[in-house]
């Protein structure tokens, strides 16, 4: 009877003890197949943050590369264009200043303007001319008496002590203005001077 009962706890404790074997050998192999599909899903993780930094680093060189090159281009236009203002500036400003302040030039070219307004005219049209403070003495006599007398017309002379040399001329009624200031021939010649001075210089 001890035997049977020795060998029924025997039996039980190898069956259970088999089981409980078993059992923790699938437990075990779940728990590492787990354990490895966690490790991949990191790794998958891992590379994804690694792979869009680096395509976010390399899409900032890109745009930081764009950006300079833009930058260096507009730095470089900027440059160009004040080196070229700085000399048509320097060739013309001396060179027209000299001219507007020539008396006699200022004198033929009034003149020349004023007879294009009244050209074989019985209907003279009266003229009005602004000069700069600078000019009264020297043209005013010329334009009130002179000027007039051979145009048949009256002409009302203006000064502007802010403007420079040069004149402004058009009919009195003010319909209209002719500018010939030492800013207008600058940009004049400017205007001829830029395209060949850029192709000196660039």
């Amino acid at each position: 009877m001890q035997n049977k009962l020795q060998e029924l706890t025997d039996k039980l404790y190898n069956e259970g003890l088999s089981k409980g074997k078993k059992e923790a050998e699938e437990l075990l192999a779940k728990a590492e197949k787990q354990a490895a599909d966690i490790l991949a899903d990191a790794k998958k993780q891992a590379e994804k943050i690694i792979s869009d930094a680096k395509k976010e680093s390399e899409e900032m060189e890109n745009k930081t590369r764009s950006d300079l090159k833009m930058a260096s281009s507009q730095i470089i236009a900027t440059l160009k264009q004040q080196i070229e203002n700085a000399i048509v500036s320097k060739v013309t400003s001396d060179n027209i200043k000299a001219a507007v302040s020539d008396i006699e030039l200022m004198k033929n070219l009034i003149t020349t303007i004023a007879k294009a307004f009244n050209p074989d005219s019985s209907k003279a049209v009266p003229l009005c001319v602004i000069l700069s403070e600078e000019m009264k003495s020297d043209l005013d006599n010329f334009l009130k008496n002179e000027l007039s007398k051979n145009l048949n017309t009256g002409i009302e002379v203006k000064y502007d002590r802010l403007k420079s040399g040069g004149f402004k001329i058009g009919p009195k009624d003010g319909s209209y203005i002719i500018s010939f200031t030492d800013k207008d021939f600058e940009a004049l010649v400017a205007e001829y001077l830029r395209p060949k001075t850029r192709e000196l210089l660039f």
